[in-house]
């Protein structure tokens, strides 16, 4: 009797998932833990300085530049989706690409269009309200614990996408109307992260709010990192150069990347199995 309630129980999970137009597959996102903010930030400094390096050697341009990341993104995104469960190998290379897609849309806006600083960062605080509005009232939910369906999958990457574009605007905020070196601006940013941090733990700030808030400050601090160790020393830098700091972020990359797509420690379980197993 126990097995036959087994098999009707998963058989209306079925039905359930088929007439909502969602197929069953583990959650997307890696586990939320400080493993997963060191790889994001040293994904988006390597991001940028890759960026950078394929703008001055290579000699692309920004049009080149934007045109073969843009391929490269969309290319990650479809094995992404495709995937069944998160892959950190496909994961991290698709949030570095964002990553640098989303500071070129910024880039776009405030130079191409001459937006002022101000003005770029009160648009992509906007846009990525809507995403994440949208978000909720689809899908009733916001959590990166439960991104298991294509249908929150694409609300996900699109908010990372609005999250890079609009960390990147406020990076060039405080570049612009302040004059400090590369070291304090990563000094800074570090700072508001350790206080959303501080403020989730002792204050109960809401999850959500918290991983959204630390995700778009996570992209001007790595950015000022990356820009400590590759621009010159007469800017302030430590003069290592775009090839120098790429290949350092990425060998340090590898192992948070690697190591848990073998030992398969950084998969979220979904809030279903989480519940079933308290």
């Amino acid at each position: 009797m126990a097995h036959e309630t087994s098999e009707t129980t998963a058989a209306s999970s079925a039905v359930a998932a088929a007439s909502s137009g969602r197929r069953s597959r583990g959650n997307k996102v890696p586990e939320v833990t400080v493993r997963f903010w060191v790889t994001k930030v040293l994904c988006t400094s390597a991001g940028g300085t890759a960026a950078d390096l394929l703008d001055e050697k290579a000699g692309l341009g920004l049009t080149g530049v934007s045109v073969l990341t843009g391929v490269l993104l969309s290319v990650v995104l479809v094995v992404q989706f495709r995937t069944d469960a998160c892959r950190a190998g496909v994961y991290w290379p698709a949030v570095a690409l964002t990553g640098v897609v989303g500071t070129l849309v910024s880039d776009g806006l405030t130079d191409g269009m001459e937006v002022p600083p101000e003005g770029g960062a009160i648009v992509f605080a906007v846009v990525l309200a809507v995403v994440l509005t949208a978000w909720y009232r689809r899908e009733r939910t916001l959590s990166v614990r439960s991104v298991d369906t294509p249908g929150r999958e694409s609300f996900y990457w699109l908010a990372v996408l609005c999250a890079f574009a609009l960390g990147t605007a406020a990076g060039d905020l405080v570049s612009a109307r302040t004059d400090f070196a590369h070291w304090l601006s990563a000094v800074l940013f570090a700072l508001v992260i350790a206080a959303v941090a501080l403020a989730h733990r002792a204050l109960d700030l809401d999850a959500v709010w918290s991983f959204w808030i630390t995700f778009v400050l996570t992209r001007p601090f790595g950015a000022a990192v990356g820009d400590c160790l590759s621009q010159p020393a007469r800017d302030g830098g430590a003069g290592l150069g775009t090839v120098v700091t790429s290949v350092l972020f990425l060998g340090v990359v590898l192992g948070p990347v690697v190591c848990p797509a073998v030992l398969r420690k950084d998969v979220t379980q979904p809030q279903e199995a989480v519940r079933h197993a308290a």
